[in-house]
């Protein structure tokens, strides 16, 4: 199994496939083991790589050392590992503060970003008031229900089950969470955006609701949005072939 090292953390990862590199970047209720349903079908055309981020899953790093400013070097440093130069990366809500930095401070090493159901740490009142709400329903619900629709369970109960024991192989992240910086990306800086960038919504999502997804996706230059109905805040678990067909056309567009 391979780790690969970044300051104090210890970066667990895997590759699949062979190809041009597509990176997955999974959220707060995940790990590498969330993207189960996309892995299968992009390796087939890309090398995958998926990976843990510090704090969570298999990664091992000191909880006072959780830092999403750092999670940009987490994922540089794992492409160094396996000699990548340069990738697309797919993430999804709180992945998108590792994608949204890739593509900020390492442009040279994007090909193209997909931003899943979350605005990637960039600073508004709305992003900032969904953070809030989304904390409160986090502690009522827990992780596995707020980050699914709310009719999900019923419709999909295994795959809700599988949802939820995914999140709880995260056995270190609540407490790193509590140490973690909010990590803000300025308006301003998002504006200087020069890697191709899809948005991704849902028109269930109970955290990131479309409006502030389309608000950030509106101050990003050139970026595309699609909105996928018949999901919550995963649309990549609820909905996996939808979101795959979603995301496909436009990787396949932007990475040589």
């Amino acid at each position: 199994m391979p780790y690969a090292a970044s300051g104090p953390a210890s970066i667990y990862y895997e590759t699949h496939g062979d190809g041009p590199a597509l990176a997955f970047a999974h959220g707060r209720g995940g790990n590498a083991a969330s993207w189960w349903q996309q892995v299968p079908v992009f390796a087939q055309c890309y090398k995958a790589v998926v990976f843990d981020h510090r704090c969570f899953g298999r990664s091992a790093c000191p909880s006072e050392a959780f830092d999403r400013e750092q999670f940009d070097a987490d994922l540089c440093a794992v492409l160094d590992a396996e000699g990548i130069e340069r990738t697309a990366i797919v993430c999804q809500s709180m992945g998108g503060w590792t994608g949204l930095r890739m593509a900020l401070r390492h442009p040279d090493r994007v090909s193209c970003l997909v931003l899943s159901n979350t605005p990637g740490g960039v600073d508004t009142p709305a992003v900032r008031d969904a953070l809030t709400q989304a904390r409160a329903e986090f502690a009522a619900k827990g992780v596995g229900s707020a980050a699914v629709a709310e009719d999900f369970p019923d419709r999909a109960p295994e795959a809700a089950f599988l949802y939820t024991q995914i999140t709880g192989l995260n056995l270190q992240a609540s407490e790193a969470l509590e140490h973690g910086r909010p990590a803000w990306v300025a308006v301003e800086e998002l504006q200087q955006l020069a890697v191709p960038t899809l948005f991704v919504t849902s028109d269930q999502d109970q955290l990131f609701p479309p409006a502030v997804i389309e608000e950030i996706a509106a101050a990003a230059p050139g970026a595309e949005l699609a909105v996928l109905p018949g999901a919550g805040h995963s649309p990549y678990f609820e909905i996996p072939k939808r979101f795959n067909d979603t995301i496909a056309p436009f990787l396949e567009q932007h990475i040589s």
